[in-house]
């Protein structure tokens, strides 16, 4: 198609002027992970390099959402949440900085749960049955209202699909005492709903996922 006058140019200049600022998210987001990647140089000795922790106290962020792992750091950086080893790591730490860890973090594909035996970890194994449990508790609580289908969370509401369950039962207990509120009260009042078995039928569901 041939288009001419001064109506076509200025209509060429917007096109080329609009793909231009259309690839500026992508290459900015680039960047952001790549100065996250450095930054997280420190961390990967709990967290582990792509952000998949072999060490079982320590959750696997890959493929966490970016808001949930900034808004994370940043109440670490508040006191909002609690931590003798995070609060003193995050101390440091710019909203920048905390933005890049996020998107770096976000932008890694997650591996499979591991559970601590001796001095090192191993795959964990869900028990069938306790899988079959926690799903039919998910339900009952409506667990996937927030977190989604399959836990993969949105926005400010986590990722929890395959993450490690010892940290997974130690959250949940957290909440259920309020040791942990940096929630608004939402796992709170879930969390004061399980029981023990509920807890670690849940964290053997969502280690299948």
């Amino acid at each position: 198609m041939i288009v001419r006058g001064y109506g076509a140019a200025a209509i060429l200049a917007a096109a080329l002027l609009a793909s231009v600022l259309v690839g500026l998210p992508g290459r900015a987001e680039e960047t952001d992970v790549e100065t996250g990647r450095k930054k997280a140089q420190y961390c990967a000795g709990c967290h582990g390099a792509d952000g998949n922790s072999e060490l079982t106290d320590y959750p696997i962020l890959a493929g966490q959402t970016s808001r949930y792992l900034y808004l994370q750091l940043k109440d670490y950086k508040s006191g909002l949440r609690k931590s003798d080893m995070m609060t003193p790591a995050v101390a440091p730490l710019s909203k920048e900085d905390m933005l890049a860890l996020a998107a770096f973090y976000a932008a890694q594909r997650p591996k499979r749960p591991r559970i601590a035996k001796g001095e090192g970890s191993i795959p964990f194994q869900p028990d069938p049955d306790r899988v079959t449990a926690g799903k039919k508790k998910s339900a009952e609580v409506l667990c996937t209202m927030c977190h989604l289908g399959e836990f993969a969370g949105q926005n400010e509401v986590p990722r929890v699909a395959g993450q490690h369950p010892e940290y997974v039962v130690r959250q949940l207990k957290d909440y259920r005492t309020r040791t942990r509120t940096n929630d608004a009260g939402t796992m709170t009042a879930v969390a004061r709903t399980l029981s023990d078995e509920d807890i670690d039928n849940l964290a053997h569901y969502l280690a299948s996922l």
